[in-house]
């Protein structure tokens, strides 16, 4: 039998406060504020694509691990829609480019990367597909998202609007 795989220890962020040396100006704490989590640009640009070929879903369920941002219970699938800077792409040529409170950012990012390879694999033990999308393929590349998540669900007959493709 093999040995049982642990699992990494979780990166420990600190908290973002002038006490542990983080400064940041009003405007940029403005700014950071105004930031969603849900129902972001992306995420409801691919939404209304797959509501208008005809695929219907589930948005944000609170009681699904990571609150995936579209799922489709029936077929285990869960999509979320990643923010490029949120969620790491091209980490390690963009954490140098990480000038103020490098010592929140790069642990609060590698968290963010840690915890999404969390809740993929709590999904694939379970049996679930989970289909991850960056923000800007979502925006360049609508068609290719829309039929990848058709395909999943096993949508072959999709009668796509030529406008996505």
């Amino acid at each position: 039998m093999p040995p049982k795989p642990y699992p990494e220890p979780k990166i420990t962020v600190p908290i973002f406060c002038e006490e542990n040396g983080f400064y940041t100006t009003k405007q940029r704490s403005y700014n950071m504020a105004q930031i969603k989590g849900k129902n972001t640009k992306p995420e409801i640009l691919l939404k209304k694509a797959l509501w208008h070929t005809g695929i219907r879903y589930r948005s944000n369920k609170r009681n699904l691990p990571g609150k995936p941002d579209i799922s489709f219970i029936k077929y285990r699938l869960a999509v979320f829609v990643d923010g490029s800077f949120w969620h790491g792409h091209d980490w390690e040529k963009r954490k140098q480019t990480i000038k103020s409170n490098r010592d929140f950012w790069i642990p609060k990012i590698e968290r963010n990367m840690q915890r999404d390879q969390e809740i993929n694999q709590f999904y694939r033990s379970g049996g679930w597909t989970v289909l991850r999308f960056w923000d800007f393929e979502v925006k360049k590349e609508l068609g290719v998202c829309v039929k990848r998540v058709g395909d999943e669900i096993g949508l072959k007959s999709l009668l796509f609007n030529q406008s996505f493709l």
